[in-house]
């Protein structure tokens, strides 16, 4: 049974196997939940931006995928949050796992010969990006996407780790700057989940505008959006 606070809306009921701590349609009609929706444009807007500054100076092909990858996810995300339909949820995870893939092989790179392919490496990422699909779309399982993610980002957190303590150390500020905000982000959907209940108390006894400070995972979109921005920066 929905939540009290939850109402209709344009899409009609839920069909996605989660649902997030933001009322359902309490903004608009037509949008599910509102902030964790329009929260994506962090998601959308700069890695735009970064793909076309990558065309313009010639860098390698792998940075505009990264780019890319990250809009994906934004846009995934946009049309899940806003319809809170099952075929929209995969738009948003799955694109999350071959993001993630490509920031591991961007990493794993980065000291290689320009204009050269690892294949092995390429072999190995697209491959477990294909199980994970396959298994998901059979296994319907959240957690289990959860920790194939977690996977790939804790990959990704110890491989920058090593980067800027070991190799360009003149980059660890922003390598610090980018992983704090990431766990910040990371903090904030914990809470959004622990806490929903007294989060939606607390909502209903505040202003709409103040309320929606509150919507941490609309905050775990702009801290992690923000993070992966900073993160394909380095």
């Amino acid at each position: 049974m929905a939540p009290a606070a939850d109402r209709e809306g344009y899409w009609g009921p839920p069909t996605s196997t989660l649902e997030w701590c933001e009322e359902n349609y309490a903004v608009s009609y037509y949008i599910a939940e509102f902030w964790n929706t329009v929260s994506n444009l962090i998601f959308i807007l700069p890695p735009i931006y970064g793909a076309i500054q990558t065309y313009k100076d010639g860098l390698e092909k792998r940075y505009l995928a990264a780019y890319l990858c990250l809009t994906a996810v934004g846009l995934g995300s946009w049309c899940f949050h806003m319809t809170l339909k099952y075929e929209t949820q995969l738009l948003d995870e799955l694109p999350m796992i071959y993001s993630c893939c490509v920031f591991v092989y961007c990493l794993y790179e980065c000291f290689k010969y320009k204009n050269t392919v690892n294949y092995p490496l390429l072999f190995l990422l697209i491959t477990y990006s294909f199980v994970v699909s396959i298994v998901y779309l059979n296994l319907k399982e959240p957690v289990f996407h959860q920790i194939m993610y977690g996977t790939l980002v804790s990959i990704i957190v110890l491989r920058s780790v090593y980067i800027v303590l070991w190799v360009y150390p003149w980059l660890r500020g922003l390598g610090y700057t980018s992983l704090t905000v990431f766990l910040m982000g990371f903090f904030l959907w914990n809470v959004d989940n622990i806490f929903c209940d007294k989060l939606r108390a607390l909502r209903e006894k505040m202003p709409p505008v103040v309320g929606a400070v509150t919507q941490f995972h609309a905050w775990w979109h702009i801290l992690t959006g923000l993070g992966s921005y900073l993160h394909i920066l380095l």
